[in-house]
């Protein structure tokens, strides 16, 4: 049976993209959560190590802004990292108050053991849809997000 909210029609089809779009995304999120897990790391925590895996060292607002997390948080995630001995501070010698994060060898050791099984879940997963539905799907996801990004 249909559920009509009745905000209109334009409201209506909006709302209906925004419940798919959210719950596609809360049960690829938790997939991927649970695969990450695997390897004894946080969802952050990856995502560091693969930011800093692919884009190499990078100051430690850069990757905030990257992940879209405060610097606080990126602050207990580092400090986490570098704990393991994953990742190492280096003071930027361009800017007295900002650190360059980086991979240590044990942390380049484990991006490179872990990410290519984590790439193939992901593809894995995404697989319910074929290829062409994946680059369709990429662009449009594109799309609404640079026309939802606020003007600066």
């Amino acid at each position: 049976m249909k559920h009509a909210t009745g905000y209109g029609r334009k409201a209506d089809l909006a709302l209906k993209l925004w419940v798919k779009l959210s719950r596609a995304h809360s049960s690829f999120a938790r997939l991927s959560t649970r695969n990450i897990a695997q390897y004894g790391l946080t969802v952050p925590q990856f995502a560091v190590l693969e930011c800093l895996g692919h884009c190499g060292p990078l100051k430690q607002t850069a990757l905030s802004r990257k992940m879209l997390v405060s610097g606080g948080n990126m602050t207990v995630v580092v400090d986490n990292l570098e704990k393991e001995g994953l990742v190492r501070r280096a003071d930027d010698p361009h800017d007295r108050r900002a650190f360059i994060v980086c991979l240590t060898v044990k942390g380049k050791k484990l991006f490179d053991g872990i990410f290519k099984r984590h790439a193939a879940f992901v593809a894995r997963t995404a697989s319910v849809l074929t290829e062409s539905e994946q680059v369709e799907l990429s662009r449009l996801l594109k799309k609404l997000g640079l026309g939802l990004q606020e003007p600066h």
